[in-house]
């Protein structure tokens, strides 16, 4: 196995679930009470429940009130820890935006193993590969009229450092002067063949996800050797 090679499967067996940071707490901060220690995990199961949710139903079936179902909490338990249906909707966001960027930075790491190519080989795969993993959150992130970007700043920061890892990419393959229009090209290829194996003629043509992922991964190496050139 090349070293590209071992790099890609390196990165998709993360590309679907990634760790979120561990924090240790200060010393000198007080330990929390007994009612934080139990809201924290349970407000992780209710954001969980609503994103298997959300991936499974999609956007428009939503509610708060088949998340507590799902849950196995009260009916008023997303509300007391998120307040509304667009908040929790809000959240999820910004955590899908934090785990494609981490995605996607993991895919440019592949440089100092395989050079330009294996990273970005490895970064579109990363990025199809969680849309395809996350269909409903994935067409939630791009939906800004379910999100108000003005009311969630934190969701259009994770967005941004999404699309910061894609700009470094770029400006790793092709040089620090590398503008904008190359970066909606890179960005074109990755949305747009997510797009189509999700909800568009090439689902239909590759209907499950292993055959979804072939066809991505045999397009994003014609695509590295157009645009970034032979290994």
């Amino acid at each position: 196995m090349t070293l590209s090679s071992r790099c890609l499967n390196n990165l998709a067996m993360s590309v679907q679930k990634i760790p979120k940071p561990q924090t240790s707490k200060p010393p000198s901060q007080p330990s929390r009470s007994g009612a934080e220690r139990v809201a924290a995990p349970l407000r992780r199961q209710i954001l969980t429940t609503a994103r298997a949710l959300l991936n499974e139903q999609g956007v428009a079936a939503f509610s708060l009130r088949e998340v507590a179902r799902r849950a196995q909490v009260t009916h008023q338990a997303p509300y007391h820890h998120f307040g509304d249906r667009e908040s929790i909707l809000a959240e999820l966001v910004t955590e899908g935006f934090d785990e494609l960027a981490c995605s996607l930075a993991k895919g440019i790491d592949c440089a100092a193993q395989g050079g330009a190519q294996a990273a970005a080989q490895a970064s579109g795969e990363a990025y199809i590969g969680f849309a395809l993993a996350n269909p409903g959150l994935f067409r939630l992130m791009f939906s800004p009229d379910l999100c108000d970007p003005a009311r969630f700043p934190g969701a259009v920061s994770a967005s941004r450092r999404a699309h910061g890892e894609l700009e470094r990419l770029v400006h790793l393959v092709h040089g620090p002067d590398a503008d904008e229009e190359l970066q909606d090209l890179y960005w074109a290829y990755v949305h747009g063949l997510s797009a189509l194996l999700l909800d568009g003629p090439l689902g239909q043509r590759h209907s499950t996800h292993a055959a979804r992922q072939a066809h991505a991964r045999r397009v994003g190496r014609r695509f590295v050797q157009l645009v970034v050139g032979p290994a």
